[in-house]
């Protein structure tokens, strides 16, 4: 079993700010892929950014590149979203989880989720 718990969401104007974390328990953390995923209201659970046990980052999605970079660190069990220059269409719930199987760029692929994070930008 894994718990994954983000944190480090909240308000922000556009282009400011925001550093997600989240933070992993219960299995060994660094034998798998990671991802960020977020969820608008009205809209699919999208792919946002994942990162490989070397620290290969997965290509991001096109909407966030250049703005967002993800991180990792092993031996401290967390990840991070550094996000930049946020834009009113970056509002969502952000998710981290565990990748399984099957493409990484498939909420489907993934076994374990944290709860989310609610990312706020106002215009």
């Amino acid at each position: 079993q894994v718990q994954l718990v983000e944190s480090g969401g909240g308000l922000v104007q556009a282009g400011g700010s925001l550093t997600l974390s989240c933070a992993a328990s219960g299995r060994t953390f660094s034998s798998v892929v990671m991802g960020w995923f977020r969820q608008a209201p009205g809209k699919e659970r999208e792919f946002v950014a994942g990162i490989f046990k070397s620290g290969n980052i997965i290509p991001y999605v096109d909407s966030v590149k250049g703005r967002f970079s993800i991180s990792r660190d092993n031996a401290k069990n967390t990840v991070w979203l550094q996000m930049n220059s946020l834009k009113p269409e970056d509002t969502a719930v952000y998710y981290c989880a565990v990748h399984g199987s099957g493409s990484v760029y498939q909420p489907t692929s993934y076994e374990y989720w944290g709860q989310g994070t609610q990312v706020t930008v106002s215009s």
